[in-house]
């Protein structure tokens, strides 16, 4: 929801409106608690199935079953309002893990909730200001613009005659915030608990500082004022102007901005403001936050980028802004550098440097997970090396010819890599899962404005220096990899010689992989034969004591069996697991 909304000319905008839902929190939690139970029932119970499918029967029973939860998770949460419908779209954006056909599901929810009452919002101001909005405003419409989860917005005049939003948090929002993200975070211990996936608690972890961040509205108006800064000398891009004194941590207030929104190309046409130019002129804008001012806005929606009659931009909605944290801004250039010399080493480095690689402690850390992490970056350098012709000293010349993702995991099977070993030792940071995610949306946005756009001529200036530094140059590098190259064949003989020596002396260490999966594989299936045999014993037993009239030691056998039934699942999700 944006905090300087627009008016658009040839027409207003939709939102869509879903029922809230006053049912107690209690009653709340349980609905959440019994669609997560419900989604992993069924696929448990496709999972049981899948001996009796053929291989490409049970991938499309998969996919039907992926599209019939989406849904289910979907109307659950539209259901549940509160911060759910904002944790659903965090969770689209953050979780990698999801299949794709939950993240398309939970992309379309938008969050817009019906207003509260216009009583809760005069009451949020005077206990921000002492004076109620008739005091603070000329003139304060009591319709709201827009609602949403956080917050809803209201139309204002100043004294001196300036339009404004005024985007007022709910009054009982901390609380539902509190009560929600603690549910979630139960939830996805559910989950992580029945599942193969590992490092839910971080994905939670991000999602709690976004949104708590995101209930500060000094966070947001801090991001407008320092992103504008940084074209305060550009005259074709802005952004809505804040008011400080009518903004506090639960209000903020902001310049209205009248223009037209950037997909209407009717109106843009009918204005005479040229498409080609536009994109140009917003790929460029984000050239600049991203690559040299590292803060960047990141939701290049086409509701929050408007144009004026001029052609200038504006953004607007800050809810959601990115930053290249140091160790990002380093390593992507270290990685890149790394793969073009052919250098494991340093591309290990700054994938760790920039959390692509799970930080575990050392006593912590499995053994070959180290060796793990260094066998699937050397994989991948090879088939980008293989991949990757360099026809002339130019960047934007890089061709990559992308194959099938499934090559790519029987090739990892080859190197006795399992799914679980990768989800344990591998993890996509926030930082880099907001900006893949601003860049796919900013260029289907150019895209749509010019379908003929190159955007690599625009942006590739501004990566090489981003890159490279503003002393080196690309000829440079590509030479420097040619001569590191040279020099590793030259010295190829003293390695083989060394290794030679190492034999000699007993100090030569070769591992073998796979037995440790073998073993657990076998440790399962015990555990699944002992429960499964617990589990009948307890029901016979209840039944025949039932038949009794024993209802004590009836109960206790149904309790036992309902606990070594629920062991059970978990056996069988285990072994799952391993044998990915």
């Amino acid at each position: 929801m944006s905090s300087a909304l627009w008016t658009h000319r040839s027409g207003e905008a939709s939102f869509r409106i879903v029922s809230l839902n006053h049912d107690r929190p209690r009653f709340r939690l349980a609905k959440a608690y019994g669609v997560t139970l419900r989604v992993l029932a069924s696929y448990l119970a496709l999972r049981l199935r899948r001996p009796f499918l053929t291989s490409d029967g049970y991938e499309r029973r998969l996919v039907e079953r992926h599209r019939a939860n989406a849904r289910r998770v979907e109307r659950a949460i539209l259901e549940l309002d509160g911060l759910f419908i904002k944790v659903g779209q965090l969770i689209s954006i953050l979780a990698n893990f999801l299949p794709e056909e939950f993240r398309r599901e939970l992309e379309g929810l938008q969050d817009a909730i019906p207003a509260r009452p216009v009583e809760q919002i005069v009451d949020r101001i005077e206990r921000e200001f002492g004076r109620g909005p008739a005091k603070l405003f000329a003139w304060w419409n009591p319709e709201p613009m827009a609602s949403a989860s956080l917050a809803q917005v209201h139309e204002a005049r100043l004294h001196d005659g300036r339009r404004v939003a005024v985007k007022v948090q709910h009054a009982d929002i901390d609380e539902i915030a509190q009560l929600d993200l603690t549910a979630i975070r139960r939830i996805l211990g559910i989950v992580q608990f029945f599942t193969r996936l590992r490092g839910l608690e971080s994905y939670h972890t991000e999602i709690s500082a976004m949104i708590r961040e995101e209930l500060d509205f000094r966070k947001e108006a801090e991001h407008i004022q320092l992103i504008a800064s940084h074209f305060e000398n550009d005259p074709m891009v802005d952004f809505p102007a804040t008011i400080p004194e009518l903004s506090t941590e639960k209000v903020l207030t902001t310049e209205l901005v009248e223009a037209t929104k950037v997909t209407d190309l009717s109106e843009l046409e009918r204005r005479g403001i040229h498409r080609s130019t536009l994109a140009q002129r917003i790929l460029t804008a984000y050239c600049q936050m991203i690559f040299v001012d590292g803060v960047y806005h990141a939701d290049p929606h086409p509701g929050n980028i408007l144009v004026r009659d001029d052609g200038s931009i504006v953004f607007v909605d800050f809810g959601a802004v990115g930053e290249l944290s140091r160790d990002m801004k380093e390593g992507i250039p270290q990685f890149l550098q790394g793969v073009i010399k052919r250098d494991a080493g340093k591309i290990t480095g700054a994938l760790r440097r920039m959390g692509f690689v799970a930080h575990v402690e050392l006593d912590g850390r499995a053994p070959d997970e180290e060796d793990v992490a260094e066998r699937v970056i050397e994989y991948f350098q090879r088939r980008f090396l293989e991949q990757v012709s360099l026809e002339s000293f130019s960047l934007r010349d890089v061709q990559v010819d992308v194959r099938a993702k499934a090559e790519m995991l029987a090739d990892l099977r080859k190197l006795d890599v399992s799914f679980r070993e990768l989800t344990r030792t591998f993890q996509v940071p926030k930082d880099w899962v907001l900006l893949e995610r601003t860049v796919l949306l900013l260029l289907g946005l150019c895209t749509t404005l010019d379908p003929a756009m190159a955007p690599m001529r625009t942006i590739q200036p501004y990566l090489e220096e981003f890159v490279l530094g503003r002393d080196q140059d690309w000829v440079a590098l590509v030479r420097s990899a040619v001569k590191d190259m040279a020099l590793s064949v030259l010295t190829l003989p003293e390695s083989v010689n060394r290794l030679v020596a190492r034999a000699n002396h007993g100090d030569l260490v070769v591992r073998v992989h796979g037995l440790r999966e073998s073993a657990s594989l076998v440790y399962a299936a015990a555990q699944q034969l002992v429960f499964g045999v617990l589990a009948a014993g307890a029901g016979v037993i209840a039944y025949l004591a039932r038949e009794r009239s024993d209802r004590v030691v009836a109960n206790f056998a149904a309790i036992a069996g309902g606990i070594f039934l629920l062991g059970l699942v978990r056996a069988i999700f285990t072994a799952g697991r391993w044998k990915r």
